[in-house]
């Protein structure tokens, strides 16, 4: 994978902390990363969503560092970003049924674990973090195309997660002058995505049903349409969000 690069600054000047790292996501980051010579990546994760096989590959470079530890921690955050340039933050409880069955600790980690890693990286040497936002942000708007500063009520208490996330560190941005950039993904899909969770999303089940020659299911009329975007485009946008030397791009959700 990743025969193209994406970058436009040398990875192999600067050391990376990608929290959730073992996630479908960040294992994707964490590979690209290590090809292209990082000079550090280390992952944070708690495994609690994430699998050790997505990165147990990586254990033998010698750029590669694992902290097994989980972000509603304090001193773990301080800790996993000593020496680090740029945070790339993965790590959240994804899912609108989760968040639906279990509020309080979608908003512990997503929330209270986003303001540990702000403090974290304000208390530290680090250059930039780019974080993982959603496009739940969106909530009920109607308006089509999507158009960043235009945004509805929130629909899930994910949604409100990951708009808190974004109005946080819109202040910390402006109170401690932290360079911080929210990507608002949408339905992100790609290798080492879990077909077999009960929150998979709807393209790895289909590769899996077509691999098995199964039925492929689509709920509702089939009249709903869904914007869904490869991982590598997202590794990419990360990686030219870590490393711009545009200032208007700081604190922008892409």
């Amino acid at each position: 994978m990743y025969e193209k690069p994406f970058h436009t600054e040398d990875p192999g000047k600067y050391a990376f902390l990608i929290t959730g790292g073992a996630g479908f996501i960040g294992s994707n980051l964490a590979e690209y990363l290590l090809k292209y010579k990082a000079r550090k990546v280390r992952v944070l994760d708690n495994l609690s969503t994430g699998f050790l096989h997505n990165i147990e590959p990586f254990f033998s470079h010698p750029a590669f560092e694992f902290m097994d530890g989980d972000i509603r921690n304090p001193e773990t955050c301080k800790a996993a970003v000593a020496g680090i340039d740029f945070v790339l933050h993965q790590a959240a409880l994804g899912s609108v049924p989760r968040s639906i069955a279990d509020p309080m600790t979608t908003n512990e980690v997503n929330i209270s674990g986003f303001l540990n890693m702000l403090v974290a990286v304000k208390e530290s040497s680090v250059k930039r973090m780019v974080y993982a936002a959603s496009s739940s942000t969106y909530g009920n708007s109607k308006e089509l195309p999507k158009v960043e500063e235009r945004i509805g009520d929130p629909l899930s208490p994910y949604a409100v997660t990951k708009y808190v996330n974004e109005l946080y560190a819109n202040v910390f941005s402006r109170t401690y002058n932290l360079k911080l950039i929210g990507l608002r993904y949408f339905n992100v899909f790609g290798p080492r995505q879990d077909p077999n969770g009960a929150y998979a999303a709807v393209i790895p089940q289909w590769v899996s049903a077509l691999i098995r020659n199964q039925t492929l299911y689509i709920n509702g009329d089939g009249e709903t349409s869904r914007d869904f975007c490869y991982v590598d485009n997202v590794v990419q946008a990360n990686l030219l969000a870590a490393t711009t030397q545009n200032p208007e791009a700081v604190d922008q959700a892409l």
